[in-house]
């Protein structure tokens, strides 16, 4: 059995830390070169137009942390509780790759494949809690 540290789900942990800073860096950068790096460090009280780019990322970025607090709940739940590995790891590396798939096709706009793109990550989510919910001894 792997240990927690150890665990598939704690590595794929560890790199969505990561893709959240690439949304989040990405999102900022955009929003900088939209509206001036003025806008961007202040508290953004007024509206200002953006670029269908920066649009895109601002609501990609919503949209990655809309599904994040499940991906990190599951992900350490599933290492806690022993049942790490197996199709619950599967899951969870199904989910990290669909999302950083999703960060250029949303930018890009590409309607069809978004929503494609975003099922997968969806039963990444989903094999990860059947994993969580199931009976029996824990993943060897």
């Amino acid at each position: 059995m792997e240990t927690a540290a150890a665990s598939a789900e704690m590595t794929v942990l560890a790199w969505s830390v990561i893709l959240l800073l690439v949304h989040i860096v990405a999102q900022t950068l955009a929003l900088a070169k939209d509206c001036g790096l003025g806008y961007a460090m202040s508290p953004r009280d007024e509206a200002r137009p953006l670029s269908h780019l920066t649009d895109r990322l601002t609501r990609g970025l919503r949209n990655y942390v809309e599904t994040y607090g499940a991906f990190v709940a599951l992900a350490l739940a599933l290492a806690v509780t022993g049942k790490a590995g197996g199709y619950g790891a599967t899951g969870a590396w199904i989910w990290l790759i669909a999302r950083v798939i999703y960060v250029p096709v949303f930018a890009a706009g590409i309607p069809v494949l978004r929503t494609g793109v975003w099922t997968v990550s969806i039963i990444g989510l989903l094999m990860m809690l059947a994993k969580l919910m199931s009976a029996g001894i824990p993943a060897a």
